[in-house]
């Protein structure tokens, strides 16, 4: 976690309608040079200021779009912290990106260490080295995961995917990757979502429980040479997953989806519940469900639905809440798949007294002990990603984008 300056009294004190006022006022004044995101988890209360809302590598092209055809100086992502590298790597050089609080990270990406990968890599190797297998590892790296592991994948011929171009992005790798020709034996590296590696492995027609295996690296750090897998796990592997996770997916449970269809068994008179889930969810879950994909196609699925369908949504709570209440407009009906609070926690540390902040700040106007003064303006919070690793990590996201058209709205994750 970075280290975020707290706020004056000023800001955190302010009633939420004034904040909102005065953040409108700061965007007036910033006009066609500002450009502020809102990723699909954020509250409500952030959500009202975006000029874009989506998943992160969307957000990420549309602020690159938008920056080409504007005069764009500053890109505020209400998100989190690697979702603002990627946007400061596809962004033009002159666009600086700004995280409102640098606290706000993602559990899931801090869980592929860059020092940790390149270790497990130089043992993964030495181990499929003396039992005499000589073929290839590629690395396939979730768009969820730092510059710097998008850097490491890059720099070793693997490439970026998303929840809804994984498979293609699996193909690809199987086939070779970058060299097709070379006719080696593929292994694939899967940082840093097990489940959304573990569930796209069995799409591909991968047995997880004998092909696959997990590394896991705080198992290393214990001693066990290969991350809790033994020597012949790894051999026998046709994908290694690392033991990251969503903390926000990793809440719902098989015993979730028993609930709503023992609840469509007793209300039989009833249009049944349908289930749809993200594959960042466990496998488990996932099988039984009766649909899963990226946030963009549960959107589109649940849009497109007709008049009286029920679903049940695995996926973080505003989300649901907000798709819950368009889709209602619609008489379709659609609940949490679990009752449990799925928060994602970090990210709601992008809150509107940050947001006013980091404006005020690029209006030039500071708050000391609660009275404001006028001064130079400037960014605070730039996220910016040294040239070295953005070079290699948009290697990684040029093989994805490369393996089809350039992803519309409705495609990204």
């Amino acid at each position: 976690m970075l280290w975020q300056p707290s706020l004056d009294d000023y800001y955190t004190r302010m009633p939420a309608d004034e904040a909102a006022r005065l953040i409108r006022a700061r965007r007036a004044q910033l006009g066609e040079s500002l450009v502020i995101l809102g990723h699909h988890y954020q509250t409500d209360e952030v959500i009202q200021h975006a000029d874009f809302t989506g998943d992160s590598l969307k957000l990420s092209q549309l602020a690159a779009s938008v920056s080409r055809e504007r005069a764009v100086e500053h890109v505020v992502f209400c998100g989190v912290h690697f979702m603002a590298e990627t946007a400061d790597m596809l962004t033009p050089g002159h666009v600086r990106v700004i995280l409102p609080d640098l606290s706000a990270g993602c559990s899931m990406a801090d869980m592929a260490d860059y020092d940790d990968t390149v270790e497990a890599w130089d043992l993964l190797h030495t181990s499929l080295g003396e039992q005499g297998w000589a073929g290839r590892i590629i690395p396939i790296t979730y768009v969820n995961s730092t510059a710097a592991i998008k850097a490491f994948v890059g720099e070793h011929g693997g490439a970026c995917c998303t929840s809804s171009n994984a498979d293609a992005v699996f193909d690809w790798a199987m086939k070779g990757g970058e060299d097709t020709d070379a006719g080696d034996e593929i292994k694939i590296l899967f940082l840093p979502d097990q489940h959304l590696g573990r569930n796209t492995a069995a799409k591909h027609g991968i047995d997880t429980e004998t092909a696959t295996c997990l590394y896991d690296p705080k198992r290393t750090r214990r001693g066990d040479p290969l991350g809790g897998s033994t020597a012949e796990q790894v051999r026998d592997a046709q994908v290694i997953l690392w033991a990251g996770h969503c903390s926000v997916h990793k809440l719902f449970r098989p015993e979730h989806c028993v609930e709503i269809r023992e609840a469509n068994r007793a209300h039989a008179d009833q249009e049944p519940t349908r289930i749809i889930v993200h594959p960042e969810c466990a496998k488990e879950v996932v099988d039984l469900a009766d649909d899963s994909g990226s946030t963009e196609y549960i959107l589109r699925t649940i849009g497109q639905s007709p008049e009286g369908s029920r679903w049940a949504v695995g996926t973080e709570t505003h989300l649901v809440n907000r798709i819950a209440a368009e889709a209602a407009r619609r008489g379709v009906h659609v609940r949490m798949l679990s009752d449990c609070q799925c928060l994602c926690t970090t990210m709601y540390r992008i809150d509107q007294p940050h947001l006013l902040w980091v404006l005020d700040n690029l209006c030039g106007i500071r708050i000391k002990d609660g009275k404001p003064s006028r001064a130079e303006p400037q960014a605070v919070n730039v996220v910016a990603v040294h040239p070295e690793a953005r070079a290699l990590a948009l290697k990684a996201l040029d093989r994805m984008l490369s393996l089809s058209r350039q992803p519309s709205p409705t495609d990204v994750d």
